[in-house]
């Protein structure tokens, strides 16, 4: 399995930058290669992109997923790879975004591809569209709150993880909608 891990400083709120990144299916807006993301549930995302110049569809499940710190994936069926988004705040307004991706090259022509460094070479591309993007709207289109953790939801009445140097207050909203109103994935 090859590990790429690339980083980029973009200038908005750590906030900002990782709720726009919980607007999956808005990833081909950035993501070289990407042509659709479709969000099943909460926590499981269809995919198709170009790899390779060959069309591949696989499914992901978010794995662990923390407001403003962290989101985890891998990969279900199709196309092998896992991955993580890390949010850090360096000041008020400019946030270090870490992608760190694993994944297995298939076929001649993703090995070769992978010793070309090409992957590498696009996921620097998705950051730097990302913070092109989002540094051009200077807001999320939208915005999920909810926390998962072993690729479920956590329910209301399960203790949360508190963002890096805050105390859990057990009144807060958790970003969940009422039962019954989807996913909860909303656009603002």
């Amino acid at each position: 399995m090859t590990q790429v891990e690339e980083a980029i400083e973009v200038r908005v709120p750590v906030r900002t930058a990782y709720d726009q990144w919980t607007q999956f299916e808005e990833f081909p807006e950035f993501m070289e290669g990407v042509e659709q993301v479709r969000q099943l549930d909460d926590s499981t995302m269809h995919w198709v992109a170009q790899i390779a110049g060959q069309r591949r569809e696989w499914d992901a499940k978010v794995t662990l997923q923390v407001p403003d710190q962290r989101v985890e994936w891998s990969s279900t069926s199709g196309e092998r790879n896992a991955g993580a988004v890390t949010f850090q705040q360096i000041d008020d307004d400019v946030t270090r975004v870490v992608l760190q991706l694993d994944y297995e090259p298939d076929g001649v022509l993703e090995k070769a591809g992978d010793a070309l460094g090409l992957v590498k070479g696009r996921a620097k591309g998705d950051l730097e569209r990302f913070r092109d993007f989002i540094e051009r709207r200077g807001a999320e289109s939208g915005a999920w709150r909810g926390e998962i953790r072993g690729g479920e939801p956590v329910r209301d009445d399960e203790p949360r993880i508190a963002p890096v140097g805050e105390v859990p207050d057990e009144g807060l909203d958790d970003g969940f909608p009422p039962e019954g109103t989807g996913s909860g994935r909303t656009q603002v």
